[in-house]
């Protein structure tokens, strides 16, 4: 069991786990795969940004992104971004999202980084315990516009 990076044959998967809850029902599509690959491809083409999966027994059970921040504020300070978090549906509440936050958590000590932030969704209170039982603080109001 480990996390490692994701390969471009990893991604229909990695949808899959993306469409498997409420919200991504309604934001994924497995119908065309190209938008996928391609930024799966935009991804793995920037050194400062992996798709990383969790397997165990050569099964994929979860998935995330990770994107280092450089910074100037915060004297220089460096940043880990994580999106696209997910556990498949029979795997959540195992151990697997907590083993595969620590691996991430050490890849972003690792390179440099004094912080790790996400954003969740208001509605996945789930996901918010989650977060915040690993010790992430609800410290910020984050914003978003649609371009």
């Amino acid at each position: 069991m480990a996390l490692r990076e994701a390969r471009r044959e990893d991604v229909r998967e990695i949808v899959e786990m993306l469409l498997d809850d409420d919200l991504g029902k309604t934001r994924e599509d497995l119908s065309d795969l190209s938008p996928y690959l391609k930024g799966f491809d935009a991804v793995a083409a920037d050194p400062l940004n992996t798709q990383y999966v969790w397997e165990e027994d050569g099964e994929l059970l979860g998935c995330l992104q990770l994107t280092i921040i450089p910074g100037i504020g915060q004297r220089g300070l460096w940043r880990a971004q994580i999106e696209g978090v997910r556990v498949k549906g029979l795997r959540r509440g195992t151990g697997v999202g907590h083993k595969m936050m620590a691996a991430v958590v050490a890849i972003a000590r690792e390179r440099g980084c004094g912080q790790m932030q996400l954003t969740t969704n208001k509605v996945r209170t789930d996901a918010q315990r989650f977060y915040e039982a690993l010790g992430f603080e609800k410290s910020h109001e984050g914003m978003k516009l649609k371009l």
